[in-house]
């Protein structure tokens, strides 16, 4: 009789060896994608219900901290896809060599600009521009050069270039509109500038929406959360004659994933409308696919600029260090 329970669970052993654990898909991204009112959990949850999989967001600061955290762990590290870098950070993520080319035909993407890349794949997309509260300021400027010309007691809030997309941003569309220039274009514009945050977040809550000052650095789409979740019409983008920067937001498949067909299938499923409804209201952006009706009708009372300005991934990565460089030296003087 002592030797039945052995014998009985040695014969039940192989029925629960063929039970395989579910895959794990590890996405490297930032807090604004994965947090609770971010399109991060709907995206996990319809994921899931196709792939039959688990997906893991491990949550970085911003972007650059996902390259940073990239770079530090090369090839060992546990990231399958790393999902929130941008057209500024994707060079110099390629020339880490450790992404793996996508093999999409992105053939149904709706941008402003022809997308050809074949590591990147665009999830969503936006302008930047500085969103104002109307009842603090009514007539708001209407070109980058208004504002870089307006009396200091016009206060902005911006974000630090070296740690913020939006930073960033303001430093290319800057360039962008004044090349040369834009170094005493900046110092102008210092004295109107009440904080610069590490990140957007930190400036948009915590000191815009407490009123802190009329005008932050944001996007063109902010607005269409505040008319569509808070039911008000009070924060406004100011669009500017010269055009507004674009960005694009990316993702791509990591090169030593040991998961690469379950990432490709993410990467697939990005540009899906199972993927993308979420993208409007959650991560307040353009989506990259046509979503038709599906789209947000506030969309529809959003600015629209005259040009989009945007400067090649590879003159980025070629300019960016001496655009940092020129920012600080323009701001501490």
């Amino acid at each position: 009789m002592r030797f039945r329970l052995p014998l009985l669970f040695a014969a039940l052993l192989p029925a629960f060896a063929t039970a395989e654990p579910a895959q794990v898909l590890n996405v490297y991204t930032h807090p604004s994608f994965a947090a609770e009112w971010g399109p991060g959990p709907a995206v996990k949850q319809a994921f899931e219900e196709q792939c039959e999989c688990e997906l893991n967001y491990t949550v970085l600061e911003s972007g650059g901290d996902i390259l940073q955290r990239l770079r530090l762990e090369g090839s060992s590290t546990s990231a399958d896809v790393v999902l929130g870098l941008d057209t500024a950070t994707m060079e110099a993520a390629r020339q880490t060599g450790l992404l793996a080319p996508h093999t999409l035909t992105l053939n149904n993407l709706a941008l402003p600009v022809d997308w050809q890349d074949d590591t990147f794949v665009p999830y969503d997309w936006g302008y930047f521009a500085f969103v104002y509260d109307t009842e603090l300021l009514p007539e708001p400027p209407a070109s980058l050069e208004e504002l870089v010309n307006a009396p200091d007691d016009l206060k902005i809030i911006i974000q630090d270039p070296r740690t913020s997309t939006p930073g960033l941003g303001l430093l290319l569309w800057m360039h962008a509109v004044y090349g040369d220039d834009a170094h005493a274009k900046w110092q102008q514009l210092s004295g109107k500038v009440l904080a610069t945050t590490q990140s957007w977040s930190d400036g948009y809550f915590s000191l815009f929406m407490n009123g802190e000052a009329p005008m932050i650095l944001s996007y063109s789409t902010s607005p269409a959360y505040h008319m569509a979740v808070d039911n008000t019409d009070r924060y406004q983008a100011a669009r500017f004659e010269e055009g507004h920067y674009l960005q694009v937001e990316v993702a791509a498949l990591v090169n030593s994933s040991k998961n690469q067909a379950l990432g490709r299938e993410f990467m697939e499923f990005m540009l899906s409308p199972a993927f993308q409804r979420h993208i409007p209201l959650k991560n307040v952006m353009y989506p990259a696919i046509d979503l038709g009706d599906e789209l947000p009708e506030v969309f529809d009372r959003l600015i629209r600029p005259s040009k989009a300005l945007f400067l090649e991934p590879a003159e980025v990565a070629r300019e960016r260090r001496s655009l940092v460089n020129a920012w600080l030296d323009a701001m501490t003087r």
